[in-house]
């Protein structure tokens, strides 16, 4: 990307992205559940609790909508067991940038941000950062697309 404006290297970066999600479908409606635990083993309570990813332990699981989660602890899965809505990660822990865009790319546990009460996951920082530009955008643009994507993700076998 060398001699390119920053404008074309924002378009190049923003089309590698955009290729990315339309490419990187997981198997269900929880982002990565096909391959492992719900939000790769990160406890989704601590995000709202210590502000920060926390490791769950296999000792405190739960199921919820096909994945199994992790928890730091008894309380947190608890917590979660009660209102898994509050806690879960929007758009199934699938990206919130390029669900935006009306694509799927892996949320990433270690990407995140939680904005009016709401745990939100970006595949990476570029994402992220082009997420954080104009987050109340994109929440509405992702919120209109995630209903219809949940379905799809229902219907594969």
């Amino acid at each position: 990307m060398v001699g390119m404006s920053s404008t074309w290297r924002r378009r190049a970066l923003l089309a590698g992205l955009a290729t990315l999600s339309l490419v990187a479908r997981a198997g269900g409606v929880v982002s990565g559940a096909d391959k492992g635990p719900a939000l790769e083993g990160y406890d989704p309570v601590a995000y709202f609790t210590d502000q920060k990813p926390v490791a769950g332990d296999t000792r405190f699981e739960t199921q919820w909508r096909g994945a199994t989660w992790r928890f730091a602890s008894a309380e947190h899965r608890d917590l979660f067991a009660n209102e898994p809505e509050r806690y879960a990660p929007q758009y199934g822990g699938y990206c919130a940038y390029a669900m935006s865009n009306g694509g799927f790319s892996p949320g990433d546990a270690k990407r995140w941000r939680i904005v009016d009460d709401k745990l939100y996951l970006n595949t990476n920082l570029i994402a992220q950062s082009l997420w954080e530009s104009n987050i109340p955008k994109r929440v509405r643009e992702a919120d209109g697309h995630w209903p219809t994507k949940k379905q799809e993700l229902e219907a594969k076998p």
